[in-house]
């Protein structure tokens, strides 16, 4: 079974490998270098990676729609599937065309739910209690083609993005190479999606990690294991933004304003918000390192009885 495999970040290399392990991964398609780090030094992106350990031919258009030596390329592998995971690209019909029976997509949510950019992330913030993968026929929608399988995992109580992201990562490897089996073999079949009943899972950035203190303790929660590992919520201290990385929901009720500084101790820094009271347990200041809220007290001050921004 020939396929060309699109994706770029860590979520898609456990597929990848699964596919040259069951498949004839012809060619792989991947975004361009990009410069990281201080040295600003030109990095290959995880799949691409991946790709050269099997000596698998790596093409980085810069635009694929644009781009008539990779289309042409792909033309001539006459692919059965092309997979596409992550790649950070929209693909047009014609690109959509190429393979026999079909372009096939691995989207990290309980489709129609949460179709868009991070799904992992949006499912926590919105307090979901069940996530999982889902396969579909792509078409030039965003995540509205028919779906074929599809998996579901409870997320725990306490579970970050990062934990839900690992799990989708390993599990979604081999629900993608069950559906192409499935397909090949006739015994998976479409199905057609309805609306989604969630707001479309838009891309993270930096600028939308304040905490808003008025929410309720159980949102801020959801909020702050959703933005973990990134961007991480932050809240304003003494002109700091001081990053949290983990609370906990206090069984308690408080009358002061929301954003209020209750008490700091050895078990974290107690906070009013807007309905309950939550105990931020890990910080990091800017130059500093995460550290437990217990630790970094050991040789710095958290004042109480004042009251963070919103």
């Amino acid at each position: 079974m020939d396929i060309v495999f699109m994706g770029t970040p860590d979520f898609s290399v456990p597929s990848l490998r699964r596919l040259v392990e069951e498949f004839q991964v012809r060619a792989v398609v991947t975004q361009p270098d990009k410069p990281k780090g201080r040295g600003r030094k030109m990095t290959f992106s995880p799949v691409k990676e991946e790709a050269l350990k099997y000596n698998i031919p790596v093409y980085q258009p810069t635009k694929l729609k644009d781009d008539r030596e990779v289309i042409d390329a792909l033309k001539k592998i006459k692919p059965e599937f092309i997979v596409v995971i992550a790649y950070g690209q929209l693909l047009t019909k014609e690109i959509l065309d190429i393979p026999k029976i079909g372009c096939i997509n691995l989207h990290a949510s309980l489709l129609p739910k949460y179709r868009g950019a991070a799904p992992i992330n949006w499912c926590i913030i919105e307090g979901e209690e069940r996530s999982g993968n889902t396969t579909m026929f792509m078409d030039t929608g965003l995540d509205t083609g028919d779906v074929l399988l599809s998996s579901t995992f409870e997320i725990e109580e306490n579970m970050t993005a990062g934990q839900l992201h690992d799990i989708l990562m390993e599990n979604g490897a081999e629900l993608l190479v069950d559906t192409l089996k499935g397909l090949k073999e006739g015994t998976v079949k479409r199905k057609k999606q309805g609306e989604s009943p969630t707001a479309y899972a838009k891309m993270l950035s930096k600028d939308m990690a304040k905490i808003n203190w008025n929410l309720s303790s159980k949102k801020i929660k959801c909020f702050v294991r959703g933005l973990n590992p990134w961007p991480i919520a932050y809240t304003p201290y003494k002109q700091k933004n001081m990053k949290v990385y983990e609370v906990a929901v206090l069984d308690e009720i408080s009358k002061k304003e929301a954003g209020y500084i209750l008490d700091v101790g050895k078990e974290g820094i107690k906070v009013a918000c807007g309905e309950g009271v939550i105990l931020i347990k890990k910080i990091q200041f800017p130059g500093g390192k995460p550290m437990e809220v217990k630790e970094y007290i050991k040789g710095h001050s958290i004042e109480k009885d004042i009251v963070l921004e919103k």
